[in-house]
């Protein structure tokens, strides 16, 4: 059994309050502290107290931290140790988590530098900078510390309050319950590396406690679903991070099997849990040959365990499978299955089940089905002319648009609600450092204030 202790202002802290972590067969694989809400308060008080690191002092301890992260043994794992401990808690493929090990390593190679693309031009870093003799505006943070309510359901939602980090920012981690590894290993990676106990914190809180966190905080983001999206909209100081619905447009000028590679991956890249996995596919034309040809393909990704090297699909106990079925079931009701009409589950016989692709087609793009957004892939292909309105794509995170028509694509990117345009065959799930993801994460952070000396 592994201990996972809150890491707060006076190092590593066992509560009395321990919540066991299982893994996806129902084995019983960790514990975690949750620490009350008297210690939230002193916790984040004393972050106020500290004071920024030296901007070098901090940019070159979160590179090293990434590397610790990716390579060295941290809190009493191996990289290779850790890997596998999320890959049976979270029931994620193995190699998904290696490649997000990886990504979290560039990403804090990287963090300043990725951080300044939201800069203005018009603005310097420093108010020492010679320019703001003349006057300059100067990029300042808006606050001092920064905290996260952190999703479970990818390792690679971590890389993003490494930004806040290297900005100067003191951040606050509160991990998800079901997976908490990732944010324990790269804290205590940070810490390692020369930040203080008093800059970055792990704070795992049950629900009563979780609020003062944010409450505490000059600025905060919160993942979750519509209901947290709802509830922090009216803030302009919380981030939500809600559901990403992305999507495909295919037009009539495309060959789709030439994109079917790129619709494949968009829809089952990383297991097809992420935000930006496809959710939707809209198809001018008749969307028939373009469903079936999708649903072979995704039948015929094997079933396997997600330790298996060769795995693709995620797997979760037995019950919570069963239950994401029946929900799958009842919000088809309706649609055409072309795969999983009746059912997606594959029992593995140890008390876990891999979650197999859906593919339902609709009569219309505005059919309710089309923002449903499910943990595995999940696809809804319907229908779609250029005289409808551009309503079905509203909201969506990331829109892979195979489309040559000029004046459609200007719509789509000057399409408020649509965060992300690729453009030809570039999966949803594309992402690389320098790419903002929901706009630049800096442009909440930071803001311009005018200096003359």
């Amino acid at each position: 059994m592994l201990h996972l202790d809150a890491l707060g202002p006076t190092g590593p802290y066992r509560s009395r309050k321990q919540e066991t972590i299982h893994d996806r067969t129902g084995n019983p694989v960790a514990t975690l502290s949750l620490v009350p809400e008297l210690y939230v308060t002193r916790a984040m008080q004393a972050m106020h107290r500290s004071s920024a690191v030296p901007v070098d002092e901090r940019i070159a301890a979160i590179a090293r931290a990434g590397h610790a992260f990716a390579t060295e043994r941290v809190a009493g794992q191996t990289a290779d140790e850790y890997q596998r401990t999320v890959s049976a808690v979270a029931g994620m493929p193995i190699t998904v988590v290696r490649q997000a090990t990886d990504d979290i390593e560039r990403a804090a190679a990287q963090a300043y530098r990725n951080v300044h693309n939201a800069r203005p031009v018009g603005a310097v870093g420093d108010w020492r900078d010679p320019s703001t003799r003349a006057g300059r505006a100067v990029w300042t943070r808006r606050g001092e510390v920064f905290a996260v309510h952190a999703a479970g359901n990818h390792p690679a939602v971590h890389q993003g309050w490494l930004e806040p980090l290297a900005l100067g920012y003191r951040v606050a981690v509160r991990p998800s319950r079901r997976e908490p590894f990732t944010p324990h290993r790269l804290i205590s990676a940070l810490r390692a590396a020369g930040f203080g106990e008093d800059q970055v914190m792990l704070l795992p809180t049950d629900h009563d406690a979780a609020d003062e966190i944010l409450r505490l905080a000059d600025l905060g983001m919160v993942y979750g679903g519509d209901d947290v999206v709802a509830k922090y909209a009216g803030n302009p100081g919380i981030l939500p991070q809600g559901p990403g619905r992305s999507k495909i447009l295919l037009t009539e000028d495309t060959d789709w099997t030439s994109a079917l590679d790129t619709i494949i991956e968009s829809i089952s890249g990383g297991g097809g849990v992420g935000c930006v996995n496809a959710t939707a596919l809209l198809v001018e034309g008749d969307p028939t040959p373009i469903a079936a040809a999708v649903a072979d393909r995704l039948a015929a990704l094997p079933s396997l365990p997600a330790h298996d090297d060769r795995a693709i699909l995620p797997v979760h106990t037995l019950q919570a499978a069963r239950q994401l079925e029946n929900h799958l079931l009842k919000r088809a009701a309706g649609t055409k299955p072309w795969l999983g009409g009746t059912g997606i589950v594959h029992d593995l016989g140890n008390g876990s089940a891999i979650l197999r692709p859906a593919v339902h087609q609709l009569d219309s793009p505005l059919a309710e089905q089309i923002t449903a957004e499910l943990p595995f892939p999940c696809v809804w292909i319907a229908p779609w002319t250029r005289t409808d309105p551009l309503t079905p794509l509203h909201n969506t995170l990331v829109l892979t648009a195979l489309t040559t028509d000029p004046h459609l694509i200007d719509d789509l990117i000057n399409d408020p609600t649509i965060s992300n345009i690729y453009l030809g065959n570039h999966p949803t799930n594309h992402m690389h450092p320098g790419l903002p993801h929901d706009s630049y994460l800096g442009e909440f952070l930071m803001r311009t204030k005018a200096v003359l000396r």
